[in-house]
């Protein structure tokens, strides 16, 4: 499960869902087999009547498998009560009976001041509501927007990186390090922006290389990338990104779209092929540069590379000294098919340095930001908030009437 099957539009992904949902109650059924408690996040709004036949996200597949449904609203986008009672209007009736209350989300203000709305609501529905939940600042947190910059302003000169927010991006999540370090400006850069000056550019990964690097083309990135390298710019390929940057991108499956092949970018000296396994592992290993920081990562890629770069490794893994990815001869391009390698504080900071190596002395370093911890901590923040706000009696008392679970957890800690 989690494997690529093919290439859809929304037509064909809408005719292809009564295939799919077989294949999305096996998961279920694996989950519950090894878990007391599955939660089910739903995609977009439930109550979209063009997509309810052969629906598999939503209300279709909490039919299917029987479970409460939560309806959570988000008040800072404002009319919460219209989009609460709307959604309901426009389930079926027995969709209606399956949602069993409400969550209101991002409140900030007095309680005092929502409190007549909730019981107004109560009243309409006949459905309870079972929290509110406070906006919280400053989380550190995996963006949900592929296309979330940074979070920091500032007046402080900072490293200015930039990546192609192409259409089919993917791991975006790759990048949150950068969107989130403090001395670091980073920008996911579409049309109809050109993309600016920066001092590093990251192409990320690719659900489609083959369509996306077309898409690179059609909007000037790639005479900007030549550009780019022209004045010093360094250059991160990350998976896709690295296969862009090769000579070559064959396909002679289809895997991505029409079986065939494209030229690539041409700044690394290395083809690529698509074939039908997966390469799909926890890798862990050191980056080939000074000092050579460890990381620990994962690759998820169903290309291989091959030619002259990879004699120049980005990274050396730990199973038996193997190279990965490709430096240029110049040290402006570092490309590797490791994902995860901005979220080690050691690997992080080495990047910056060799994106900004007048930032690499003792007198001016980067400041040491460990996202994992970091994230971590906010996650763990996040659940107490949660916690705190919900009924959780309420929550338990669902979870044991569907047998999920019998067990209530000791509180967290303070």
């Amino acid at each position: 499960h989690g494997r690529v099957a093919t290439q859809l539009d929304a037509q064909a992904y809408h005719a292809y869902k009564p295939r799919a949902m077989p294949a999305v109650l096996a998961s279920w059924e694996r989950l519950c087999a090894r878990h007391q408690c599955v939660v089910i996040e739903g995609a977009g709004s439930p109550a979209e009547i063009n997509l309810r036949d052969h629906d598999i996200a939503n209300m279709g597949f909490a039919e299917a498998v029987d479970c409460p449904v939560l309806l959570v609203a988000d008040i800072d986008r404002g009319g919460v009560f219209a989009h609460l009672v709307g959604t309901l209007e426009l389930l079926s009736a027995s969709e209606r009976e399956r949602v069993v209350g409400f969550v209101i989300n991002r409140f900030r203000g007095d309680l005092a001041i929502l409190t007549p709305g909730l019981d107004w609501l109560e009243r309409r529905t006949g459905k309870p509501v079972f929290g509110v939940l406070p906006y919280l600042h400053g989380l550190y947190l995996d963006a949900e927007d592929a296309r979330a910059s940074s979070v920091f302003e500032s007046d402080v000169p900072r490293l200015r990186v930039v990546a192609p927010a192409y259409p089919r991006l993917a791991n975006h999540n790759d990048l949150d390090p950068l969107r989130l370090h403090p001395e670091v400006d980073f920008r996911f850069v579409a049309p109809p922006e050109a993309p600016p000056p920066a001092d590093l550019v990251v192409l990320p990964g690719s659900k489609a290389a083959r369509a996306d690097l077309a898409w690179l083309r059609a909007h000037g990135w790639e005479d900007y990338l030549q550009r780019h390298l022209r004045y010093g710019g360094k250059l991160i390929g990350l998976c896709g990104g690295m296969q862009m940057l090769g000579k070559a991108l064959c396909d002679p499956l289809g895997l991505e779209g029409e079986p065939g092949g494209v030229a690539g970018l041409g700044m690394l000296d290395l083809t690529t092929t698509l074939g039908e396994t997966k390469q799909l592992r926890q890798v862990s290993g050191h980056l080939c540069l000074p000092d050579a920081p460890a990381f620990i990562g994962y690759e998820i890629h169903q290309g291989l590379s091959h030619g002259p770069a990879l004699e120049q490794p980005a990274v050396r893994l730990d199973d038996g000294g193997r190279g990965d990815g490709a430096q240029s001869p110049d040290g402006q391009i570092l490309a590797t098919y490791c994902h995860g390698l901005f979220d080690h504080p050691d690997a992080l900071a080495a990047l910056l340095r060799w994106a900004a190596p007048e930032r690499g002395d003792a007198t001016t370093p980067f400041l040491r930001v460990d996202p994992l911890a970091r994230r971590q901590a906010d996650l763990d923040r996040l659940a107490d908030a949660v916690e705190a706000a919900l009924d959780m009696d309420k929550i338990l008392a669902l979870l044991i009437g569907t047998g999920v679970s019998s067990h209530r957890p000791e509180p967290l800690a303070e």
